[in-house]
């Protein structure tokens, strides 16, 4: 039988080594059993829309949705539709994941804590065939903008159609998104490319992404994993080229508002030609502990059912459906994800994202004979951007064919930057409606143009853009004081304002400055989504719980706080508003006024037993020291809160990563944990104090520098 060897370095990152691709693949499969069977059992049971036979009602809403968006029927669809030697790879993985299951259940504690829930918890099972195919739809099903299709469709209903302009610009939420660079080898001391960046996510314990290196004689690659996914999609370097991606925000999914009605003949919707059939049928989702509960899926000529007047089951009051590309076209990009780890050239890595279907990814790639590319890779239905702004009228608007977002590669010869701005002076690149403020991406290019203070980039000088913590956003904000500083009426609040305008704009966590400021964006940021002008908005949105993050109406104001000062239908007296945020927090800023920020923004990261209500005695929620934070979701050293809701940071950087295509030993990266997902293991979290500070470490990639271990 073939071999595949594991050895690990000194952060316990999992080199694998194997006699070829597929005992590779297996490898790779069993040692993410190993290390973060837990993570990856519970994304499965997400896919599967089966989260409350283990967790009861916590997880019930989830699968809710996932049963109505039918997450497991299009991972099957799209196992089904792949060629033989990428179905075959993709199964060679499910068997090392199956192999390790055992062990990995046995290290992970959670487990035990399962077992104290009321109600019986069910057998453990292997794995499906399609199961990485779920999991990859479940890291990515809710980070396409469809969501805020929805938050618009809610600001149209309570204020208005000219309200949704209020809050486009620049609207995608702080934190969300990513940043990379690419810097040609006429900037580098080596003469060769280098590429960098980090991509934000919630920050989930244990983390999204996996170092992990595959090795065999087909290829050599490290990079970053998906736990539960074969291969490294979205980062990685094979000695030869290397890629990196940020969402490009684009509108992937299209949404239709539905009409529906029950007649002698079942369940119809109304079309652009009349009424029409639909798939429907009901499944019972087991509740561990509770009663089992219907839920009604629904399928049209346009998409399914996922949201609005609890997704159907009252047909006159109308829903939402979505039109997913995995699912129409049974794709989800997997054919591109063994192609990448074949890249010997930066050509070679634009012709595998060329096969990425969603989210839609603005990627970088360079090659080590010094070609730098920058492109869009994915695929989009066809719609301008008008209808791009807000749901289609399922009764009038038809479908329309997704099609390549593929741009064509373009060279880079000095730095390109992409930090999910509106592309700028790109227009073939503009995909989406709404993006990411720029503050982010103008920071970055502005550090790359002054370059390092010794003249050369180098992997370790570009530490310092993962560690920038100046928000360009802030000092804009603040500048928005000074021609009302006469209305200021105390001494306090002179105080105050003088201190912010005086401020270099530096969130740094021992700042108390930065601490200001924040309080005061946090009083502007309520003040502004409790006028009652808006207060429509607070009203309930119908779409279903597992939609309610994106409908945080001070949420929502803080992303497009500027745009909403500015908006003359919304009539704000703007210096009334920064005058009085400005005297209330310092009024009451005695007791914690030279507090610094990171005494309030510290971490927070997501667990899944978090969320159990009433939890026995016997659950143990695995933690991390909520260490302070600088930075915060408008910096390029992301670690993003809610303005006016709360300072903890719980969305940000969940990798940092720099490939040198120069010499792959000197590449360097970084996860917020560690390369275990067991509590108590030594790897579990010994990266965290590195992440705390933006470092990275060097990747080792000598074999006798690595320690082997014998297979559990």
């Amino acid at each position: 039988m073939p071999r595949a060897e594991l050895f690990r370095d000194t952060l316990g990152v999992p080199h694998l080594r194997a006699d070829d691709e597929l005992a590779l693949a297996e490898a790779q499969g069993r040692v993410t059993a190993l290390d973060r069977t837990w993570q990856i059992e519970v994304d499965r049971w997400r896919a599967q829309g089966r989260l409350a036979e283990r967790l009861g009602p916590a997880g019930l809403e989830w699968d809710r949705f996932a049963r109505r968006i039918r997450l497991a029927d299009t991972a099957e669809r799209v196992f089904a539709a792949l060629d033989a030697d990428d179905r075959a790879w993709v199964e060679a993985y499910v068997r090392g994941v199956n192999a390790g299951l055992d062990a990995g259940r046995r290290r992970s504690p959670e487990f035990a804590s399962l077992d104290t829930l009321p109600g019986e918890r069910p057998a453990d099972e292997d794995w499906e065939p399609w199961a990485p195919i779920g999991i990859f739809l479940v890291a990515h099903v809710l980070f396409s903008p469809f969501p805020s299709l929805l938050w618009r469709a809610h600001v149209a209903r309570a204020l208005g159609d000219d309200a949704v302009d209020w809050f486009t610009p620049g609207s995608a939420p702080s934190g969300a998104g990513s940043n990379a660079w690419a810097v040609h080898g006429s900037r580098t001391s080596s003469g060769a490319p280098l590429l960098g960046g980090d991509p934000h996510r919630l920050l989930e314990l244990p983390g999204v992404y996996q170092q992990v290196r595959l090795a065999c004689p087909e290829y050599d690659v490290v990079g970053l994993a998906f736990p539960g996914v074969p291969g490294v999609p979205h980062f990685g370097h094979t000695g030869a080229a290397a890629w990196g991606i940020t969402n490009a925000i684009a509108h992937s999914v299209d949404v239709f508002t539905e009409r529906l009605d029950d007649d002698v003949d079942g369940l119809r919707a109304l079309g652009p030609d009349g009424w029409e059939p639909t798939a429907h049928h009901v499944e019972t989702i087991q509740v561990r502990g509770g009663e089992s509960v219907p839920v009604r899926v629904i399928e049209t000529a346009r998409g399914t059912v996922v949201a609005g007047a609890d997704a159907g089951e009252d047909p006159a009051a109308g829903a939402w459906s979505i039109r997913l590309p995995a699912r129409i076209e049974s794709a989800a990009g997997f054919a591109a994800f063994p192609k990448l780890l074949r890249a010997r050239t930066a050509a070679d890595v634009a012709d595998a994202f060329a096969l990425w279907s969603d989210p839609v990814n603005r990627v970088v790639a360079a090659d080590r004979d010094g070609r730098v590319l920058r492109f869009t890779a994915g695929r989009v239905p066809e719609r301008p951007v008008g209808e791009r702004r807000l749901p289609l009228d399922g009764a009038t608007v038809a479908t329309v064919p997704i099609v390549s977002a593929m741009t064509p590669p373009e060279p880079v010869s000095g730095f390109a930057v992409d930090a999910n701005e509106r592309p700028a002076g790109r227009p073939h690149a503009a995909l989406g409606f709404a993006y990411s403020h720029d503050a982010r991406a103008r920071r970055i290019a502005a550090l790359l143009d002054a370059g390092p203070t010794d003249g050369a980039e180098t992997p370790s000088a570009l530490s310092r853009l993962h560690a920038d913590t100046v928000s360009l956003r802030a000092l804009a904000l603040i500048a928005r004081l000074r021609p009302h500083l006469a209305a200021v009426g105390t001494d306090a609040g002179r105080d105050l304002a003088g201190r912010l305008l005086d401020w270099d704009g530096d969130v740094a966590a021992d700042s108390a400055d930065a601490a200001r400021y924040e309080r005061w964006r946090d009083e502007l940021v309520a003040r502004v989504a409790d006028d009652e002008r808006l207060r429509p908005l607070h009203s309930p949105h119908g779409m279903g719980a597992i939609f309610d993050p994106w409908f945080s109406v001070r949420g929502r104001v803080g992303d497009s706080i500027e745009a909403l000062l500015d908006a003359p239908g919304l009539g704000l007296d703007v210096g009334a508003l920064l005058v009085a945020a400005i005297e209330s927090v310092a009024s009451g800023s005695a007791e914690g006024d030279g507090a610094a920020w990171g005494e309030a923004h510290r971490l927070h990261p997501l667990h899944v037993l978090a969320d159990l209500t009433d939890p026995p005695d016997g659950v143990v929620v695995p933690g991390v020291d909520g260490v302070p934070l600088a930075g915060d979701g408008d910096t390029v050293r992301c670690t993003g809160s809610v303005p006016g809701v709360t300072p903890l940071g719980f969305r940000g950087s969940v990798a940092r990563w720099t490939w040198d295509l120069g010499d792959r030993r000197r590449s360097r990266w970084n996860v917020p944990f560690g390369a275990s997902g067991v509590p108590g293991d030594p790897h579990f979290d010994d990266q965290l104090t590195d992440w705390a500070h933006a470092a990275t470490t060097e990747i080792v990639t000598d074999w006798d520098a690595l320690d082997p271990e014998e297979w559990r």
